[in-house]
């Protein structure tokens, strides 16, 4: 659980991204950065869990004086089987690349003291800016978690199924029309075929936009 909640902030955004991989349920968030962090983590099938705000950490700043830094997010990853290529979990601030070169000086010690702080607890540290977060992968997580909790319709994802299992590899476009020349059937099918990608029971290219043209497979 992480040391402290979030308080109503009128400058900058703050809210809550719901989540499975967290222990309340819910990431709490301040700013539009964080928000997209927790919604990729969230989608992500690599990680297993995150816990916002995690440890508070005391540290002194380039005057000698005593401060607290609280880092943004602790990152843990589902484990590969092979202890030689699992991920150790990443303990991470969030920044705008902006922000991080005109505040630098401020930040550069507490960041020291994270690394430091993370070493010694087994972890990683890591800045994680929009170039890492605001990518193809977060803006397809964005569109397949609506469809997640959609009510699940077992007799489309049947027909889907079986064409696919004939296909083994096809596109949305070429799925559908193989099943049906009915435009509205064909909607129909495309929302129930980014229902079973979204749950992770049709293969996709996550990190490449998603369109109709995106290549699919039979996951093994």
């Amino acid at each position: 659980m992480g040391v402290r909640r979030i308080p109503k902030n009128y400058r900058v955004i703050t809210g809550g991204v719901t989540s499975v991989k967290t222990e309340e349920g819910m990431a709490a968030f301040e700013g539009s950065l964080e928000r997209d962090l927790y919604a990729l983590l969230d989608f992500d099938p690599d990680v297993s869990r995150f816990v916002e705000q995690p440890i508070t950490i005391q540290y002194c700043d380039e005057k000698g004086k005593t401060r607290s830094y609280t880092p943004d997010v602790l990152i843990y990853y589902e484990k590969t089987g092979n202890k030689a290529e699992d991920k150790a979990p990443l303990l991470a601030e969030v920044k705008f690349r902006k922000e991080l070169k005109e505040d630098w000086d401020e930040f550069k010690s507490r960041f020291r003291a994270a690394y430091r702080e993370a070493k010694k607890r087994g972890w990683r540290f890591k800045t994680l800016t929009e170039r890492e977060i605001r990518t193809p992968f977060l803006k397809n997580a964005k569109f397949l978690r609506r469809f997640r909790h959609k009510e699940y319709d077992q007799a489309r994802a049947d027909q889907i199924w079986i064409q696919m299992k004939q296909m083994r590899e096809a596109d949305p476009e070429s799925l559908v029309t193989a099943i049906t020349d009915d435009k509205w059937e064909k909607a129909r099918l495309i929302s129930v075929l980014w229902q079973l990608v979204a749950l992770g029971e049709i293969g996709v290219a996550l990190t490449e936009p998603l369109n109709m043209r995106s290549r699919i497979w039979v996951l093994p």
